[in-house]
């Protein structure tokens, strides 16, 4: 049975264990190939290597979750594996115009030669963490500089990015973006601060429905929304936006910012499942659940910006919510979709998933020993 928290320091410290104790050393471990040097895209939840093309964005990830472990405290050898991980990235992945292609096999074999703008953030959220942990090794931020300037060309008319694919003009591309560009401000320059700037000011002027407050995800090409099937509401969406705009806001003294957050988390609790205690995964337009089944990362953004927030009982909630998740055979790993009747699919544990939990496990960790 999952543990039934009463207080955020409980959840803390039961997050935390399970962090250093099970989920860094498994997906260090059997989470690495030996073969081809790249991480597992995804582990049963047995914990062993299921095989699976290798998405860009999985290695990034991956990448970011051990420098982060690093920068967090939890261990020098993290660092190694995260050094280790962005090599054979570069190695396998980046393309002659500083940017990273999408996929590649296990061998290292390019299988998708776009590079997506999704991709590109993460790529540039591992190298911020990277290059955290090692101050001095400035040739990480001349290479970021590299990727965001190989980005102009995707520039959309007015501000923003043309993503790849069906929804060239999306939301969800440029909140990894906008994180990537907060994580560089400190270290790389007055451009990130320029990008993380006109992100937050797109978010609040396009993204945001002004009479709802609601994050919406896909837009004309002038950024104008879409309607009917068009119009998806995701609560996991409204919690990281409002993650995003919460610190954003902070940092820059914008009352605005910090109160679009809050509505956008008050909307975000409006997919919550009081009784499963999850966020499901998308609503209509006008707040009616459109899918009510429920992934894993939505737990962990409802988590995250509780704590933000200052939302004990949310932040309770969502812990509750999110430790059912962990209940696997092999402690570490996690299952992903949880369906509307209760069951979880039998399915492997994307590695992609770790970042979420990094990010939230951090952020309620940090809070709690700032409050100490």
């Amino acid at each position: 049975m999952p543990p039934r928290f009463e207080t955020l320091s409980d959840a803390a410290a039961w997050y935390e264990a399970w962090l250093s104790e099970a989920a860094l050393p498994l997906w260090a471990s059997a989470g690495v190939d030996p073969a081809g040097g790249l991480f597992q895209e995804t582990l049963s939840v047995e914990g062993r290597p299921v095989e699976a093309p290798r998405r860009a964005r999985a290695q990034a990830r991956q990448v970011f979750v051990f420098a982060s472990a690093f920068n967090a405290g939890y261990g020098e050898r993290w660092l190694a594996v995260a050094k280790a991980g962005w090599a054979r990235f570069v190695q396998v992945y980046r393309r002659p115009d500083g940017l990273f292609i999408n996929r590649a096999a296990p061998d290292g074999t390019p299988l998708d030669t776009e590079a997506d703008i999704y991709e590109q953030a993460f790529a540039l959220l591992a190298m911020a963490a990277l290059q955290a942990a090692e101050p001095s090794n400035r040739q990480l931020a001349v290479e970021a500089e590299r990727t965001r300037a190989a980005l102009q060309d995707r520039r959309a008319a007015g501000a923003g990015f043309r993503e790849n694919g069906p929804h060239p003009f999306q939301a969800n591309c440029h909140m990894h973006l906008f994180e990537s560009a907060m994580a560089w401000e400190t270290t790389g320059g007055r451009d990130w601060t320029l990008l993380s700037n006109e992100l937050a000011t797109l978010a609040m002027t396009r993204f945001i429905d002004p009479r709802s407050g609601a994050l919406r995800e896909f837009f004309d090409a002038d950024w104008q929304a879409l309607q009917g099937k068009g119009g998806l509401v995701e609560p996991g969406h409204q919690f990281e936006w409002a993650w995003l705009l919460e610190r954003w806001g902070r940092a820059r003294g914008d009352a605005a910012a910090r109160s679009a957050a809050r509505r956008l988390f008050d909307n975000g609790l409006r997919g919550v499942d009081a009784g499963r205690e999850v966020a499901v995964n998308a609503l209509w337009d006008d707040f009616s659940v459109r899918d009510g089944a429920a992934r894993l990362w939505p737990q962990t953004e409802h988590l995250k910006a509780a704590v933000v927030l200052g939302d004990e009982a949310q932040g309770l909630c969502a812990a509750r919510g999110l430790a059912q998740y962990l209940e696997v055979p092999a402690r570490g790993a996690w299952r992903d979709k949880l369906m509307a009747d209760g069951r979880f699919v039998e399915e492997p544990a994307p590695a992609t998933s770790f970042y979420h939990l990094m990010v939230a496990i951090l952020e309620l960790t940090a809070h709690l020993r700032a409050a100490a």
